[in-house]
């Protein structure tokens, strides 16, 4: 079932009331941080420097202790695309097959997955919504078999990156906004829909449609959902030891970037 991004599909076509469900991915669907995986591989692939997936693994570590913070998604942001300009975009999707085999699969939330799935049994639409580049969003849900993705849309030109994006991050605001379009293009009621989230930074996602719900919240968000009286499931063992063990999985995954480049420079 392909994904679908609706900026290149404005005019798409189904039955008036269609109900959808929206998944935001980071730490909702997956545990960590899915462009810190992407930047991972590309270091594989020498695409950059090990200062650079070092610099990714602190910002892994950070997200891990604090969850999503509005400055550190536009450094992301800005770092990423200066290193990803001059790369094909056929690269970056392949890559992407890569990144979800080897590190996406191992690390999805089976809770979240049951939940999406369950949406998919009884006819719903399912899309994830994320600050992710678009390439790797489809992959995932591809692979979930879901209905399609909307994630960030980096710019190209003759099939390589320019280094710009094609639109804003999709991030906080610019997600419900995002759904709002998608849902008008495909007579989606978001009244009847369904939202997940772990941050609260997703709060106008979530009040963008009637059923709210969040998954592995962050302090802020568990606190507003429990103001506003919504739904919440948490898949973690319990707060420490979640904050303890995402931790614990970004140093392992630092240190297994040095290890990998010290190997690789005693080699050469």
């Amino acid at each position: 079932m392909p994904s679908i991004d609706p900026h290149l599909n404005p005019n798409s076509s189904v039955a008036p009331d269609t109900v959808a469900a929206f998944f935001d991915v980071d730490n909702t669907l997956v545990r960590g941080a899915s462009l810190y995986l992407l930047a991972r591989k590309l270091h594989e692939r020498r695409f950059f420097q090990f200062r650079e997936i070092l610099w990714f693994a602190l910002k892994q570590l950070r997200f891990a202790a604090r969850g999503e913070h509005l400055g550190d998604i536009h450094q992301i942001r800005d770092r990423a695309l200066m290193m990803v300009r001059g790369i094909p975009v056929s690269e970056i999707e392949k890559i992407g097959n890569e990144i979800y085999d080897e590190y996406i699969e191992p690390k999805l939330w089976a809770g979240s997955v049951a939940i999406a799935r369950q949406h998919r049994t009884v006819g719903r639409e399912v899309w994830l919504v994320t600050a992710t580049p678009l390439e790797v969003a489809n992959v995932i849900s591809d692979r979930l078999e879901l209905t399609g993705a909307l994630g960030t849309v980096v710019a190209s030109e003759d099939g390589f990156y320019t280094g710009s994006l094609s639109s804003p991050i999709l991030h906080a605001a610019e997600k419900a906004q995002a759904v709002r379009t998608l849902a008008k293009a495909r007579g989606i009621s978001l009244s009847k829909s369904w939202a997940y989230s772990d941050s609260y930074n997703d709060v106008p996602l979530l009040e963008a449609v009637g059923h709210p719900v969040c998954i592995n919240p962050d302090a802020r968000l568990r606190a507003y959902a429990k103001r506003r009286g919504w739904q919440v499931y948490d898949f973690r063992t319990g707060q420490r030891a979640a904050k303890l063990g995402l931790k614990t999985a970004g140093v392992l995954g630092a240190l297994w970037a040095a290890r990998r480049s010290i190997l690789r420079r005693s080699g050469s």
